[in-house]
């Protein structure tokens, strides 16, 4: 009876991790003209030629923003905004070295190469690396200038693009609009 309980307790524990929450670290960096929350709290998003290309890829990152704005109080009016915001994101796929490569025990003898190697030295190739970057501008409709700026950059495995770009403009609105000056680190979680 023994032999089956540890097996049914390894099995709960990797279920338990599967449906617990995940961690998103931003390094995140604020720059506010603002001296409290707008009185006229109304946007509409405004898009630079090569956004207006990319159609639904930036609306989805603008749904993103869109509940991040409302959690800080802002909220879209494409008829008569106070403000216009420019919003960005992107994903950029980090390289690792090569030190994956080189003599091993193979399904077929000694070899290199990337992949499962059976035997005594059981490699596997590292994760994929993912760096992400969302940004923020806020600026006067009627002026153009620019009240708000913010970025937030996170480096992570996750390949779900839309949970982590929702946590990163969280964090890159936290504070706002008067957000404390300089690099900061916020982490906040998510569902997996």
């Amino acid at each position: 009876m023994r032999w089956i309980t540890l097996p049914l307790l390894c099995a709960a524990l990797w279920l338990t991790g599967c449906a617990s929450t995940r961690l998103v670290d931003s390094d995140v960096q604020s720059f506010s003209q603002l001296a409290g929350a707008p009185a006229r709290a109304t946007y509409s998003f405004e898009r630079l030629p090569s956004q207006q290309a990319q159609g639904a890829q930036q609306s989805a990152v603008e749904d993103q923003a869109r509940l991040a704005l409302a959690k800080v109080g802002l909220r879209q009016d494409s008829a008569a905004p106070f403000y216009r915001v420019h919003v960005h994101a992107r994903t950029d796929l980090l390289a690792y070295p090569d030190y994956w490569d080189g003599p091993g025990w193979g399904w077929g003898g000694w070899g290199g190469g990337r992949g499962f190697y059976g035997g005594l030295s059981m490699r596997f190739p590292p994760p994929t690396l993912y760096r992400r970057e969302v940004g923020l501008i806020l600026r006067e409709a009627a002026t153009g200038n620019v009240v708000y700026e913010t970025r937030a950059v996170h480096e992570g495995v996750w390949t779900d693009n839309p949970a982590v770009f929702a946590a990163m403009f969280d964090a890159a609105l936290n504070g706002f609009p008067t957000p404390p000056t300089g690099p900061r680190r916020i982490v906040l979680e998510i569902p997996r």
